[in-house]
């Protein structure tokens, strides 16, 4: 069997890595690359393999960086399913198609500029049409079910507890009268956390891949988290008299934050709210995870259906279409705005950083990791101006960077469900994380639980096992 890693090594976004074994090929995820100028140029790149030759793609969740090129994949000739849970597929139909979306737009927007240059057209990486076509090769697996998806293969996929339908896949790999078992981690969430369950323990492999985001860090814990939203938001609303604007993920942080917002008021921790969630893809995605209680944690499906029944002291209100998004830049005070992207490098977010970011009575709430070349990670690093829209925007809000909400485990996390294993495995590679955090993590896998084998992979490198 030979494993190779095409993506999500070296760095925390495009996941995609490759098997061949008993005359089949398949993927685990086809993800995007993110951040940084060189992002465009690798999710344009031909595939190091031939998409024709794959005969299934394993998906561990929705977010772009795990699924975002599945659409290019089925334009270039893969036609075979692609095995996901309910959840992340319902999540997919909303997702690959404003991506889809997105490239179309940008495209359109170099195009319009290079118009008198007469420089060459530019074309999207991928079309809503070919997204249209991946979403018909979806196959939906329970968890905790096994599925086979060749007679050389079965799989399992277990809760990750990172966003709302995440998995873990187990899978058994059967070649020459031999059984390979790995484990494929995805992301995986921080344990007691909100909105979803704690990941699931995984006692056996023969290799493992692991992610490693916040593998060279522990996150504060959740009391001491919520203390500092409850100042930040306090504080901006009642004392500064300003607006919060929160980055977020529209899938995932965005309901995450609803139900931290709700369960706070419910308390008496915060005052009165006027909550603005400026992001089309979260209110389907709020949707979705109303239509998914079932697998929710049983705390958040109290205070969301508590939430859906208040009127007074915390209004919610989802903004759909443009005008009423621009609108929000007339308010000078006292709304808390949750916008897409979460890094800040696109979308909404992107205006009403220009709106309040210069402006001392402002809060801005950074609630998720940044990659190395965005916007939310320069912001988070110290710039006292950034470029927005061409327009420098000087950095007067005060900044919160609150780091106990990671939808990622932070390295006692990833540890404590490494530990859960019986033995070490033959064969670690951690992967999705910065390179130096990366090599951190392995090392501190081989010193505290003594597993030997254990690598950070190269980008397009090949293992056999």
């Amino acid at each position: 069997m030979k494993l190779t890693f095409h993506g999500g090594v070296e760095g925390v976004t495009g996941s995609c890595h490759h098997v061949e074994a008993a005359g089949l090929q398949f993927l685990v995820d086809c993800g995007m690359f993110q951040g940084g100028r060189e992002a465009d140029g690798r999710n344009r790149a031909p595939f190091a393999f031939k998409p024709r030759d794959i005969d299934f793609v394993l998906l561990t969740h929705a977010h772009i960086d795990h699924s975002g090129l599945l659409p290019r994949l089925a334009a270039e000739g893969f036609a075979g399913p692609i095995y996901a849970t309910a959840a992340t597929c319902d999540l997919l139909r909303v997702m690959l198609l404003d991506s889809a979306h997105i490239q179309e737009k940008e495209a359109q927007w170099r195009n319009e500029a290079r118009n008198a240059s007469r420089a060459r057209a530019s074309k999207p990486i991928y079309t809503a049409r070919d997204a249209e076509r991946a979403l018909k090769q979806l196959r939906v697996v329970a968890y905790n079910e096994t599925v086979q998806p060749h007679p050389a293969l079965r799989c399992i996929y277990r809760d990750a507890g990172h966003i709302l339908g995440s998995a873990i896949i187990e899978a058994w790999i059967s070649e020459g009268g031999r059984t390979t078992k790995g484990v494929f981690s995805g992301d995986i969430g921080q344990p007691a956390r909100p909105l979803v369950r704690d990941p699931t323990p995984v006692s056996e492999a023969d290799f493992v891949l692991v992610e490693s985001t916040y593998g060279n860090r522990l996150h504060r814990s959740m009391a001491a988290t919520l203390a500092e939203l409850e100042h930040a938001i306090t504080d901006t609303l009642t004392r500064k008299q300003g607006n919060v604007i929160v980055p977020a993920f529209a899938v995932g942080r965005a309901q995450e934050m609803l139900y931290l917002l709700a369960d706070l008021h419910r308390k008496g921790r915060l005052p009165p709210m006027k909550i603005y969630v400026d992001s089309p893809m979260a209110m389907q995605a709020t949707q979705i995870t109303l239509r998914h209680m079932a697998i929710l944690d049983p705390d958040t499906a109290e205070v969301m259906n508590w939430a859906r029944k208040q009127h007074n002291g915390m209004q919610v209100n989802f903004v759909q279409d443009v005008e009423e998004s621009i609108a929000l830049h007339q308010i000078k005070h006292g709304a808390i705005i949750i916008s897409a992207s979460g890094m800040c490098d696109a979308g909404r977010i992107k205006h009403h950083l220009r709106h309040n970011l210069g402006h001392r009575e402002n809060t801005l709430l950074i609630t998720g990791f940044q990659a190395a070349g965005t916007l939310g990670r320069r912001i988070v690093d110290g710039a006292k101006e950034v470029r927005l829209f061409g327009i420098p925007v000087p950095v007067r809000a005060d900044v919160y960077t609150i780091g106990g909400l990671s939808a990622h485990a932070d390295q006692g996390a990833l540890l404590g469900w490494l530990g859960h294993f019986r033995r070490a495995p033959a064969h670690t590679f951690v992967v999705h994380g910065e390179a130096e955090t990366a090599a951190m993590f392995a090392a501190l896998v081989r010193d505290k639980l003594g597993w030997p084998d254990v690598v950070v992979p190269r980008t397009h490198a090949g293992v056999t096992i």
